[in-house]
């Protein structure tokens, strides 16, 4: 299986390469083959389902799903969750339209470039270092906080609001990547890459963020053409 092991996330104009995963929302596997020359896809790859911030990216995105697939575009959610767990999530927590692969191992994500943050005392060097001082001087503002809140008081909040039971295979994707970087691609039918959203631009400002639907639906509508 090959893997990508630049030095910056795929951009506008690269070809995507293929990644063969385990299909969660179906039986046998995916892969990004599978719609090469047939159908363009946007592929999101995305933490684990432990991220609360993760469970709702992963939730806008298969709000577009519908909309997407009758234009002609496919979609395709990856998570750094274990078959079996992420299974078991997405049966009490259905989503229409949603197919969906697990990556445990984050081989797809570092196919795309999408680094593997590291957390440190005091070193910062984005996006592959950040000091735990300069997590906790960030503030996310989110329609589901009640207030400006660092990272971590944010995903303790959140986990407590959305009633979250972590499992032990939750426990192990957050011991080896809880600093993953996320992004969104969007590939044409031959595989090419023709828009992204991810975490790394510009010192991380778009940190757990969601890209705006009228952003992708643009994206997507110039996909076609």
């Amino acid at each position: 299986m090959p893997e990508n092991h630049t030095e910056r996330p795929l951009q506008p104009g690269d070809r995507a390469p293929n990644i063969v995963l385990d299909a969660i929302t179906r039986q046998g596997k995916v892969s990004i083959d599978e719609f090469r020359g047939q159908r363009p896809v946007l592929v999101g790859l995305f933490r684990g389902l432990h991220c609360p911030f993760c469970r709702r990216q992963i939730a806008a995105m298969a709000s577009l799903a519908g909309e997407l697939q009758e234009q002609g575009i496919d979609s395709l959610t990856v998570v750094n969750t274990p078959i079996e767990r992420a299974r078991l999530y997405f049966r009490y927590h259905p989503l229409p339209n949603l197919l969906a692969a697990s990556d445990p191992e984050r081989i797809s994500h570092r196919a795309f470039g999408l680094p593997n943050l590291q957390f440190t005392e005091s070193e910062n060097a984005w996006p592959y270092k950040i000091s735990m001082g300069a997590v906790n001087s960030m503030r996310l503002e989110m329609p589901d906080l009640p207030k400006p809140m660092d990272p971590f008081a944010a995903v303790e909040y959140l986990d407590k609001a959305d009633g979250y039971e972590f499992t032990e295979a939750d426990r192990q994707m957050i011991a080896g990547g809880e600093g993953q970087l996320v992004g969104e691609f969007l590939l044409d039918r031959d595989g090419v890459v023709r828009w992204c959203f991810t975490e790394v631009p510009d010192d991380g400002r778009n940190m757990f963020g969601i890209p705006p639907r009228q952003e992708v639906m643009s994206a997507a509508a110039q996909v076609l053409h």
